[in-house]
């Protein structure tokens, strides 16, 4: 297994849509395992293909205290959203050390495949809702900041760059 670089936003491969996973193959086994080292390494609870600049629909999220509850979804989708919604401070490995309230479904379900190509579906509330909305948000080429106003924008890309340019950022690579 190896770290996976994460890209840092505003970088523009994280407006990329991801494609459809085709091949279960050792490959995507392979990237689902790195992919849950790097997300435990950084330290984050999810981490979509996008943000390590593999442009498939590919999410790994483990939500447990104990780290050992790692959930692999391949071609993940939302079925159903409660109408419901609630609102979470949410946090992103492409976004660090940035945190902000950002309104969500407060209950989902998922159908995804696991990396032999099986389907199963689940249904998620509260953290894990919203965990598997913002990573099925990074597959559409989508950020959590972009769910806030532009100004607030604006003055995370200014932070952002700073902290990149003095090398203050710590990202897993």
């Amino acid at each position: 297994m190896a770290l996976l670089t994460i890209l840092t936003w505003p970088d523009p491969r994280l407006k990329t849509v991801a494609a459809p996973v085709r091949k279960f193959d050792a490959r995507l086994a392979t990237l689902a395992a790195d992919m849950a080292q790097t997300m435990y390494a950084a330290p984050g609870i999810g981490l979509a293909a996008t943000q390590v600049n593999v442009h498939e629909r590919l999410v790994v999220i483990d939500i447990s205290e104990q780290k050992n509850d790692l959930r692999i979804l391949v071609n993940p989708e939302i079925i159903w959203k409660s109408e419901a919604k609630f609102i979470y401070e949410e946090g992103c490995l492409s976004v660090p050390e940035i945190y902000d309230e950002i309104e969500r479904a407060e209950q989902i379900k998922v159908r995804a495949q696991d990396v032999k190509g099986e389907f199963y579906t689940f249904d998620a509330e509260g953290l894990l809702a919203v965990c598997v909305q913002h990573e099925l948000d990074h597959l559409l080429g989508k950020v959590f900041v972009e769910y806030l106003s532009p100004l607030k924008q604006s003055r995370i890309k200014t932070k952002l760059k700073k902290k990149i340019a003095r090398g203050d950022l710590q990202t897993v690579r």
